[in-house]
């Protein structure tokens, strides 16, 4: 039951951080889809982390450099998720208030990404090293 309602936290999560970057796009006063790049920064941000799990034995206790550099390669990702809209806006291909829009969308949608992680990533009985 526990697993059902972090499902369901986490797809609303996800829902709302879409609606904030839809808003940031589509509402009349900012009328521009520059910001929808940011789609493809998360798809790429777990793809490291995803890769370094799957290649690293997890019983080591000791820091290992192929996570290190996936979580260094994640944070690339994600700050550059944070950058873009800011560089729109400072360019004025979008409003600010778009840029704001997105940016709290972006905080929502890698929070999410984060609570899949943290709630499905340490569970025994699942794992997407089957695939």
């Amino acid at each position: 039951f526990v697993l059902v309602v972090a499902l369901i936290s986490l797809s609303f999560g996800g829902a709302v951080g879409l609606m904030f970057l839809m808003l940031g796009c589509a509402l009349p006063q900012y009328n521009h889809y520059w910001p929808l790049f940011v789609l493809f920064f998360y798809i790429l941000s777990p793809i490291p982390y995803c890769i370094a799990r799957r290649l690293v034995d997890d019983t080591d206790a000791t820091s290992n450099a192929c996570k290190e550099l996936a979580i260094f390669l994640t944070t690339g990702i994600v700050v550059s998720a944070f950058g873009l809209p800011i560089v729109f806006a400072r360019a004025e291909l979008i409003y600010w208030g778009a840029c704001a829009l997105v940016l709290t969308g972006n905080t929502v949608i890698f929070a999410t990404i984060l609570g899949f992680f943290l709630v499905f990533g340490s569970n025994d009985d699942f794992s997407w090293q089957q695939w």
